[in-house]
């Protein structure tokens, strides 16, 4: 890109063909970042995409400076195994990715509970990288240390991650469980440890695991999300959550049952000073 030619960058985000046809800087909901990289000169366009327009976006993509990626792991049953072969060929052939897939494999996946657990927020985490592992190792780590959370390594919306806790006696011939999924409306179930695992093993693929961590007792205090900028902290975020909760009386549609909202606090709030040194200094 010369001096003066002006720096073109798509904003991609899942859609059909008509999504992607009437799609314009203004009418979706990335419409702020449209307005923020328009101010500082780059042009922004649109690039919704679907599996089935693969070749379509390809191009698009391969035409432009950058690409800034917001597609969920997983939504309505679709992966992002074809989008991801297809960003990593344009970033290989010049195009700058954000988030490039292989970054996501190293930071933005559940896996990284599992590596950083020797660090100041890490917990008694395990992982299971095949059934074999997972049959061997669960049952009594759930019997001896307590509720467990699974969790599979690639998700969003609390999909694949669930509480669990025996219910039966130790030394039962059939050892029952109660579940309870972290997607929203979910409601506690009883069933086999059996039968649960099973449901579970779906979760280890080739690029698949499960990380297996002790529930935390005070999450009902809320969540903590940490935002960093390179090695400096630069704010947090505190929400009451609900998922892994089991719902109140009136139910898991009920307003008593959705999460509170996400308060923002500067980088220098009192309350999060030990996490903020934390994070800075491990």
């Amino acid at each position: 890109m010369g001096q003066t030619e002006t720096a073109r960058v798509a904003v991609l985000w899942r859609g059909d063909h008509e999504v992607r046809k009437s799609a314009t800087p203004a009418n979706n909901r990335f419409y702020r970042i449209f307005e923020e990289l328009t101010a500082i000169g780059i042009e922004a366009q649109p690039a919704v995409y679907s599996d089935e327009m693969v070749d379509e976006v390809r191009e698009q993509l391969l035409n432009v400076d950058g690409v800034l990626v917001w597609v969920d792991p997983i939504h309505d049953g679709q992966t992002r195994v074809v989008l991801d072969a297809m960003l990593r060929e344009v970033a290989s052939r010049g195009p700058w990715v954000s988030a490039h897939p292989d970054v996501i494999l190293k930071m933005g996946v559940k896996e990284v509970l599992h590596r950083t657990r020797h660090l100041g927020w890490g917990a008694d985490t395990h992982l299971y990288r095949s059934r074999s592992a997972f049959q061997s190792e669960f049952p009594s780590r759930l019997e001896s240390a307590g509720p467990r959370v699974l969790k599979q390594n690639r998700g969003n919306g609390g999909q694949g991650v669930w509480r669990v806790e025996q219910i039966s006696p130790t030394g039962s011939d059939t050892v029952l469980v109660r579940v309870l999924h972290a997607r929203r409306g979910s409601v506690p179930e009883e069933t086999t440890l059996h039968d649960f695992m099973a449901r579970c093993e779906a979760y280890i693929t080739p690029d698949g695991c499960i990380v297996d961590q002790p529930f935390q007792s005070r999450l009902p205090d809320g969540m903590i999300r940490c935002y960093m900028g390179a090695d400096k902290v630069v704010g947090f975020g505190h929400q009451l959550i609900k998922a892994l909760i089991p719902p109140p009386p009136e139910g898991p549609d009920s307003d008593a049952a959705q999460p509170g909202p996400r308060i923002m606090h500067p980088a220098s709030a009192e309350p999060f000073r030990a996490l903020r040194a934390k994070m800075q200094l491990e």
